[in-house]
């Protein structure tokens, strides 16, 4: 039994336990989350996981697990690695699909049986608590992440250590038609006081001024994240000042009736879709829509630009991070790191994916002057990640269900602000 194996059995028989109890994280990995769909099973684009290099047994294999069900990412995808594989003959990378609800399930299972990946690609804010079950390679010092974004970094950094390298990322911006806008006589707004005026000479019988994805699971905390955090309040300090007037923001909206009830049933897709048929005026939502709505309606007018501000400006990031197993082939695994981290690889992989360099050198010169992509870079710089805590889904749980219940009229701000900290105090202190 390899090292790693020891390392993360006890975290193993405790997840097989959880699961066995019927306990479970959530409902899987929403599009707005990540910036990715995720789900149902799909075919593998690029080769088993792991069996036998294919040039001669001469070459190393290195494994990699990820979870994008989306075929243009695992085309992408595939398409580095057999760059990759054709530019040396050191290693041979191979990749497997694993669906996003059974992919910390598949990591606990493989370490108690010695068969896990040499690289996995997670979700961000999951990161934190896979490096609780003790497989990942500590990459500090063994991987310059210096020109990334610090809050990329901090996604995949515990305890001051570093256990990944950031994939891609996106965050949350706002949207605006830009017609509509005119038509109104509104400048595009900056502060929440100038959105909410704007919302409402938006609003008419058959348009709403905003919409976001509401919905009760971290989906919705990701699209309320920036309005708490644009007050100052933090994910773990919500019964205060900040929060509750982060929830009452939100709450007048649908009140005064320039924001529906319905965003609780709307994904970020749905959010999207609403917008393109010319029913919501602004909406929050993240970059990877793009291409979708360049495909879909090209002739809408809308731009996008940073989300209001309370205090300050604040957005949520999103996206995925590599991770390196230890015991497993490190230093082919870092090879790997080094080739696709590199700028033509990069800007490859974000074009596919919609989303922007973590490594904020390359983002700065990936999209050209009056791209739809460019102001997502600027927001980049008030983004923070979720976490990283080992805990995030509760904390995150929590937080949905604040935001849920003010919109839906259930709890006032307050109520549901102490009902949040109360559950919150209990997970992290």
């Amino acid at each position: 039994m390899k090292k790693r194996t020891w390392i993360a059995l006890i975290s193993a028989l405790a997840m097989t336990a959880g699961l066995l109890a019927g306990c479970s994280g959530g409902g899987g990995n929403e599009e707005g989350a990540s910036g990715t769909d995720a789900g149902a099973a799909a075919e593998d684009t690029s080769g088993d996981d792991g069996g036998e290099a294919s040039k001669g047994g001469a070459a190393e294999a290195v494994t990699i697990w990820y979870y994008w069900e989306t075929e243009g990412h695992q085309v992408a995808l595939d398409k580095i690695i057999q760059d990759y594989n054709a530019s040396q003959d050191k290693y041979e990378v191979t990749a497997k699909y694993v669906p996003f609800a059974d992919f910390k399930k598949q990591l606990s299972i493989g370490a108690s049986a010695d068969d896990l990946p040499d690289i996995a690609i997670l979700d961000s804010p999951d990161h934190a608590s896979y490096v609780e079950m003790g497989i990942f390679e500590d990459l500090t010092g063994k991987f310059d992440v210096s020109s990334y974004y610090e809050g990329t970094v901090n996604s995949c950094t515990v305890d001051g250590k570093l256990y990944g390298v950031p994939f891609g990322a996106n965050c949350l911006a706002l949207y605006y038609n830009e017609d509509m806008l005119k038509d109104a006589g509104c400048e595009v707004p900056t502060t929440w006081e100038e959105l909410k005026e704007t919302a409402k000479a938006l609003t008419t019988d058959s348009v709403t001024g905003l919409a976001l994805c509401s919905v009760q699971n971290e989906e919705g905390t990701f699209n309320f994240a920036p309005w708490l955090w644009s007050t100052g309040a933090t994910s773990y300090d919500i019964d205060n000042e900040n929060g509750i007037r982060a929830l009452a923001f939100i709450q007048d909206l649908v009140n005064e009736g320039v924001m529906s009830k319905e965003c609780i049933n709307w994904t970020q897709g749905d959010v999207m879709n609403q917008f393109i048929a010319g029913n919501v005026a602004m909406m929050e939502n993240g970059p990877w829509q793009i291409p979708t709505m360049q495909s879909e309606a090209p002739d809408l007018n809308w731009k996008v630009t940073l989300i209001p501000k309370d205090s300050d400006y604040a957005s949520v990031l999103g996206g995925e991070n590599y991770a390196v197993i230890n015991g497993g082939n490190v230093e082919g695994a870092l090879n790997f790191l080094t080739y696709s981290t590199a700028e033509e690889q990069v800007k490859y992989l974000m074009d596919k994916f919609g989303y922007i360099s973590a490594d904020q050198s390359i983002a700065e010169s990936q999209f050209e002057e009056g791209s739809p992509y460019q102001p997502f870079v600027e927001e980049l710089e008030y983004a923070m990640p979720r976490g990283p805590l080992a805990e995030w889904p509760s904390v995150s749980d929590a937080i949905s269900l604040a935001f849920n219940q003010v919109i839906t009229g259930t709890a006032t701000p307050e109520e549901a602000a102490a009902a949040a900290q109360a559950t919150i105090d209990g997970i992290v202190k």
